[in-house]
């Protein structure tokens, strides 16, 4: 069945759990679509499983719009979202809606992702009335680790507990039609899940959320830079394709690879005719 953001809305009415993944490639989003996941993200991430980045910052909007125009490609049943990068959406309104409409109209995203709360309400009722879905993103959000010194849990104290629970209820009422908490308590997601109307999308966050998300590369055992408290690794990917690697450069210097079966041949007869 195609996912939309109706279904998402459905599932949480109903307790039903919702599945995400990262992707950045056609053949990686294929094989998820083919698995069953609920929605494919885009994300930022990819400036640090991808291209190398400490951090997501430095990612482009040509960097989304490549990577989605690929995943979208793939995607048959999936609700697939790109995420707006650095600098395409905080530095106006008018930017904004022009960057997601461009996530759409040339990405082939069904919708978008944003981080931020209350600070960028104004830019998700935007979005959202140009007819774009918004999915919000609050907590820990990547985009501003520099300003919030590291990539610390959020919501630990009353403080901050109480700016992320404000954030939740205000880009729900702006529009946004689900919401990412990354890295706060798990009670603290739990009464947000029970706060608001819209799904909440866990990554660090606990079991209570309506759904969970997760890196590709990191649940995968791919990307091994560092690997967050929160990330379950459902396979060793990483140390399957190091040995693969090594037995190809191996063979390939041993002269047992190619064999025969990998060969085309060709008639005695046309070799014959070039002496």
């Amino acid at each position: 069945m195609r996912n939309t953001i109706q279904t998402f809305r459905q599932a949480k009415e109903k307790n039903e759990k919702q599945a995400v993944l990262t992707a950045y490639d056609y053949s990686t989003a294929k094989i998820m679509d083919e698995a069953g996941i609920n929605c494919i993200l885009v994300g930022d991430s990819l400036g640090n499983v991808v291209l190398g980045y400490k951090d997501t910052l430095p990612v482009t909007m040509e960097d989304i719009l490549h990577h989605t125009k690929a995943v979208a490609r793939a995607v048959n049943n999936a609700l697939l979202i790109a995420d707006m990068p650095f600098m395409s959406f905080q530095t106006s309104v008018y930017d904004a809606v022009r960057n997601a409409g461009r996530l759409v109209k040339e990405g082939g995203a069904a919708g978008v992702k944003l981080e931020g709360g209350r600070e960028v309400c104004a830019q998700i009722e935007a979005i959202t009335q140009a007819s774009i879905p918004v999915m919000a993103h609050i907590g820990l959000v990547p985009q501003s680790v520099r300003s919030i010194g590291g990539f610390r849990v959020q919501g630990k104290n009353e403080e901050q507990a109480r700016k992320i629970l404000d954030a939740a209820k205000a880009v729900e009422e702006a529009g946004a039609f689900s919401v990412v908490v990354e890295c706060v308590p798990d009670r603290l997601a739990a009464l947000i899940t029970r706060s608001v109307s819209i799904p909440t999308i866990g990554i660090g966050a606990g079991n209570a959320c309506d759904a969970q998300v997760l890196v590709c590369q990191d649940m995968l055992g791919i990307f091994s830079d560092f690997k967050p408290k929160f990330v379950k690794q459902y396979a060793s990917l990483g140390s399957h394709m190091r040995q693969a690697f090594a037995d190809y450069i191996r063979e390939v210097r041993e002269g047992a690879f190619p064999t025969p079966e990998h060969c085309y041949d060709v008639s005695d007869e046309v070799l014959d005719k070039l002496y």
